[in-house]
């Protein structure tokens, strides 16, 4: 009875055994069927890399500042008695700003000026006595002494009055008047900021790696976000002595022509530095499928089934990206001149499809394409989308 029960139990143990062997093998067969599994072909559009000529160019950020800058105002006290500006206008150099109230002075210069002419007819008088030996030369030499007495008085008066009429140091453009007519300002009271925009200066900082790059007289162009044509072209005007011991950056300041006064001191600008030009191979950006372990794009090669057709194979293959130009991005590895990838569309490609001759293919299948070129995204090198 004992062995039967054994028997029995050794006949239900190999029947589950086999069993379990039978799945495994069906789980593996549909494990390779999957992996070698063909996808259909996707429509796609594609691009041939080309080369062009790129001018580089190193990006930096930036501020303006104006060539002559200053706070305009009164080295003397009093009361505000004529403006002769108006908020935002420019200037020449010597324009009258404003007054400020001189009636004392006045009467002093008036005063001075009576002194002067007594001490000129004096004078006059003493030389024709002495030529007549009529006076002493000392009595002349008193009254040039006073005639030369008088005169500085005259000239002291007439500066303090001069000083009580504040003009434009420099041409410029005035920004908004802070002194009102009839004020009482005291010395060093602001009243109005004058700026010297025509031409104006970036001022931006480059690392130090980039130092042999810059030079004075490179030519530079400055972006300036709100304003129209933003593209202003400059060059390198000077170069600090020595880098921040901090951030190990230098100091450049370049120049801009600005005679539409568009571009005013403060402002924040994107500043390129232009280097010579260079031979690169570009793609348009949305051939680059873009990842945290690296970009890549998919190359098109011509392939033989084994029925002996031709057909378009899609192969993932990583590349080095450089700099952008509008669409445009400059490949600096990866990618050769005339090498034809996948512009649109890539999203329906698999990844992990490395080309024919990289060591570390996968096993699974090539991805077909079926090429239409017909309607293609148009592609530019400055887009300027509209704004709705």
């Amino acid at each position: 009875m004992l062995k039967r029960m054994l028997i029995m139990l050794g006949i239900v143990v190999l029947a589950i055994a086999g069993l379990g062997a039978f799945k495994f093998f069906q789980i593996q067969k549909a494990i390779a069927m999957g992996a070698m599994f063909a996808p259909p072909p996707a429509a796609v559009n594609t691009v041939v890399a080309k080369k062009e000529k790129w001018q580089p160019f190193i990006s930096v950020v930036g501020s303006l500042r104006a060539i002559q800058g200053v706070t305009v105002s009164t080295d003397l006290a009093g009361i505000v008695s004529e403006i002769s500006f108006k908020s935002g206008t420019e200037v020449k150099k010597g324009d009258p700003l404003i007054k400020l109230d001189s009636k004392q002075e006045d009467a002093q210069l008036r005063s001075a000026q009576a002194r002067l002419d007594l001490a000129k007819v004096n004078l006059d008088r003493q030389k024709d006595l002495m030529k007549n030996e009529a006076v002493s030369q000392s009595a002349l030499d008193a009254a040039e002494s006073e005639f030369r007495q008088a005169t500085a008085q005259v000239d002291e008066v007439k500066a303090l009055i001069a000083r009580k009429t504040i003009v434009a140091p420099f041409d410029g453009l005035l920004g908004i008047r802070r002194a009102n007519l009839g004020q009482y300002l005291n010395v060093g009271d602001s009243i109005v900021q004058l700026e010297s925009v025509d031409p104006i200066t970036v001022v931006f900082a480059v690392p130090q790696a980039q130092f042999e790059q810059v030079a004075v007289g490179k030519k530079i162009r400055v972006k300036v976000e709100g304003i129209s044509s933003s593209e202003f072209e400059g060059e390198v005007a000077a170069i600090e002595s020595r880098l921040d011991e901090a951030t190990r950056n230098i100091i450049v300041q370049g120049k801009i022509a600005n005679p539409e006064k568009k571009l005013r001191a403060g402002m924040f600008a994107v500043v390129e530095v232009l280097l010579p030009e260079v031979d690169v191979i570009v793609i348009p950006a949305p051939a680059i499928s873009y990842a945290p372990y690296g970009d890549s794009v998919f190359v098109v090669k011509e392939e033989k089934d084994k029925d002996g057709k031709t057909k378009k194979i899609a192969y993932q293959q990583f590349v080095k990206t450089g700099q952008r130009r509008g669409d445009w991005v400059a490949i600096v590895s990866g990618v050769k001149e005339g090498d034809e990838l996948v512009s649109s569309g890539t999203f329906k490609l698999r990844s992990g499809q490395p080309l024919p001759d990289d060591a570390n293919k996968s096993s699974a299948p090539p991805q077909p394409v079926n090429i239409n070129n017909s309607v293609k995204p148009k592609t530019e090198e400055n887009p300027n989308p509209p704004n709705n």
